[in-house]
């Protein structure tokens, strides 16, 4: 293809191609070329119907052996599909990044009452643009026991209901509104340096994109309305409504979004490629395709009382398709003598179907509950304790959900830490050789939840976060390093100083036992401070945490100094243990800096750090030579001496 002129192209076709008044917008010039594709005989295409004048024409006569009309439609179909799926996807990532642990707060709030939770549902699926998020969501929330399961199954009901009202919205011709949204997007996501308008921008695109892909859609399938092949595949594969449904159901799982399949079916409708009824029962299988991604993909396969909420509104789907599906003919002919749009009947039929299934089913929620409580009855925790309780797959596609679930699972690997560091204080006190065995086995424990909090963790963050969210993924797998690092130490360093104490069958002096025990109070009230530092992120608490550090350490020297006056009075405990002493010393001190390090991330992230803890060069310089030779420091103790 070449450019002649402004708006004027030569075509370089096999077959022959005549063209009249070439002065084309870019728009009239891809329907220019996408005619002889679309058509399978000579055509004759007026500028007026392209949004020209009557004045302006353009004669095409295809080249017979180019694609088939079936093939061209099909990939402008796929193409289409595609594009709202991603646009889609784009509304949803941008609400739940900008929004979304303001949403979880919502529903923790709304998940009281089956009434507030269906109104929230309707709320969060409109924002969202997907009751399946909405459901795993719900279904997350109910596996930790975090809501009740009579407002879980309302707020799905609430999430169909959404759906609806956002078809209800798209059914309008609004697709003018497209290249408004896509340029307000772009400008927004490339231009703005704040996190939420950047992710509202990815909205206006998502959105933008939606419109433009029903608009490719329509303009897709309209000029092939009269391709008999065409007709007569989709007529036999639609001809009866079990078969729709199914063909509805399977798109609808395959695709994760039964508003996509709800929209694509409104296309064919208008286009007249499949009849009323069964647009209406390929919406039907929609509905209940979208049930099912949830009851796979949500909860835990080792209990399956977590599925509860899915297989619910799964139940919910099927008793409304068996009611609906036999009635489908006489709904279809009363329905089309109130909207003779294919497209507009199928939008209020979907709106009608989902709000006659909320008030068929929110006052026997109560029932439908009980029913499910029996048949799936709750089964007893995994008995590996270094299985993750808390790391929800399904919450991965909302962070704020996810990071607070790697967030009890690290409280969760606290205190097994927590468990140990009390068991080694005990080994090392009484020579129980089997708690040093015990206390070995469980830092196996503690590798691997770690392990599992840190890939948890990674594939939060593989999509982007703002600032707030990444910051605090740096702060639990940071929390979760230090943990690992002190399993480490009492496994490998303080078991090994009590499987010597006992081989050697040495005993501490009595005073040097009460600081040793003493210390490691400390080291323990210490660690449940950086347990509530972890779920508060209080600065107040991180600067407690770290003036703990400078006390400790001030509290080991003093009990060195204390151990050296005990072997200076030759006491034959002291002598024998001293090395042994000295190395639970070290080693308490070491756990204790791992604990304090939980501060650094909350003070950095206020602002409260400084670069170094070093002197300025230009501060050394001002001090009198004869004032930098006095100061001294004392080996013995390790502090500074005049």
């Amino acid at each position: 293809m070449q450019a002649l002129g402004d708006g004027v192209i030569f075509l370089p076709l096999t077959g022959p191609v005549t063209l009249f008044a070439l002065n084309l917008s870019p728009y009239h010039t891809w329907h220019a070329l996408r005619a002889p594709l679309l058509r399978s005989a000579p055509l004759f295409a007026s500028y007026n119907n392209m949004g020209g004048n009557a004045h302006s024409a353009v004669r095409f006569q295809s080249n017979r052996g180019g694609p088939s009309l079936g093939s061209i439609v099909l990939l402008d179909l796929m193409g289409g599909v595609a594009l709202l799926l991603w646009g889609l996807h784009m509304v949803h990532s941008g609400f739940v990044r900008a929004f979304g642990s303001h949403i979880r707060r919502i529903l923790g709030i709304a998940l009281r009452n089956r009434f507030k939770a269906f109104l929230a549902g309707v709320a969060v699926t409109a924002l969202l643009q997907s009751s399946t998020a909405t459901a795993l969501m719900v279904t997350s929330f109910a596996a930790e026991g975090m809501v009740n399961l009579v407002p879980a199954l309302a707020m799905l009901l609430g999430a169909n209901v959404g759906t609806a009202l956002v078809v209800q919205v798209l059914s309008f011709n609004i697709s003018a509104a497209a290249p408004v949204l896509l340029v307000v997007g772009v400008a927004a996501f490339r231009r703005s340096g704040r996190t939420i308008v950047r992710d509202l921008g990815r909205v206006a695109i998502g959105l933008g994109l939606m419109l433009l892909s029903l608009h490719v859609l329509f303009e897709t399938l309209a000029p092939a309305e009269n391709a008999p092949a065409v007709r007569t595949v989709l007529a036999s594969v639609t001809g009866d409504p079990l078969i729709n449904l199914l063909i509805g159901t399977l798109l609808s799982w395959a695709s994760h979004s039964s508003l996509a399949v709800v929209l694509l079916v409104m296309s064919l409708g208008y286009s007249n490629f499949v009849t009323p009824a069964a647009a209406l029962a390929l919406i039907l299988g929609a509905n209940l395709g979208s049930a099912i991604n949830p009851v796979l993909e949500g909860g835990s396969t080792s209990n399956l009382a977590t599925r509860r909420v899915p297989i619910g509104n799964l139940f919910n789907r099927v008793v409304g398709c068996a009611i609906v599906l036999p009635f489908l003919d006489p709904i279809t002919r009363e329905l089309s003598s109130l909207e003779p749009n294919p497209a507009r009947m199928g939008a209020y039929f979907h709106l009608a179907y989902n709000l006659a299934l909320a008030a068929l089913f929110i006052f026997p929620l109560g029932s439908v509950a009980k029913l499910l409580e029996r048949l799936l009855p709750e089964q007893e925790k995994p008995t590996d304790p270094a299985t993750p309780l808390y790391l929800d797959p399904s919450a991965l596609e909302t962070p704020a959900l996810a990071l607070a679930c790697a967030t009890r699972e690290s409280l969760h690997m606290g205190d097994i830490v927590e468990t140990m560091l009390q068991r080694a204080m005990t080994a090392l006190m009484t020579n129980d050789r089997k708690l040093v065995e015990e206390v070995s086995k469980m830092d196996d424990i503690v590798d691997r939840l770690h392990e599992a909090v840190k890939m948890y963790v990674v594939k939060v963050t593989r999509d982007s976060l703002d600032d707030h969210e990444g910051q605090r993924a740096m702060e639990i797998v940071t929390f979760a390093i230090n943990l690992e690092h002190i399993g480490d130490i009492i496994d490998k360093n303080l078991m090994q100083l009590a499987a010597k104490k006992i081989k050697r069958n040495l005993s501490f002096s009595q005073e040097g036992a009460a600081e040793l025990q003493a210390m490691h109070q400390r080291v323990l009230a210490d660690l449940k401070l950086a347990f509530g530092l972890l779920v508060s992120g209080d600065v107040k608490v991180a600067r407690q945490l770290l003036a703990e550090k400078t006390a400790f350490r001030e509290a080991e020297i003093a009990a060195a100094e204390s151990h050296l006056s005990r072997l200076r009075e030759d006491r034959p405990e002291s002598v024998e243990s001293s090395a042994l002493h000295l190395d639970v010393l070290r080693d308490l001190k070491r756990i204790h800096s791992h604990i304090c390090a939980a501060a650094y991330p909350v003070l950095e992230s206020a602002g409260e750090l400084r670069p170094s803890r070093l002197k300025d060069s230009t501060q050394e310089a001002s001090v009198a030579p004869d004032q930098r030779s006095s100061v001294s420091i004392d080996h013995t103790t390790g502090r500074p001496s005049q």
